[in-house]
């Protein structure tokens, strides 16, 4: 996955850190926010958007979900991996 300025990449910090960063691109005048995550870290990614939606947020919509599958190498193995990508806008 490739990092752009509106996107969040969820992975093993603590959940509240990815919250802060949402709020703070919105902040910035982002009007829209990809939230992104990989195989165990997408639970968090669902997590970190129904926080914001929820207590912070709640004119915060959920404009698109796409899922999706990436083929990563792990210790020369081809090893499949899902992947979210949660596109928040106000």
């Amino acid at each position: 996955m490739q990092k752009n300025e509106n996107e969040i990449l969820v992975g093993k910090k603590p959940i509240v850190k990815y919250v802060f960063a949402v709020l703070t691109q919105l902040t910035n005048g982002e009007k829209e926010i990809h939230v992104k995550a990989r195989g165990k870290n997408i639970s968090r990614a669902v997590d970190v958007v129904e926080i914001v939606r929820r207590k912070h947020l709640q004119n915060l919509k959920v404009k698109d979900i796409k899922i999706g599958t990436e083929e990563r190498e792990n210790q020369g193995k081809k090893v499949n991996v899902s992947t979210i990508d949660i596109v928040l806008a106000v």
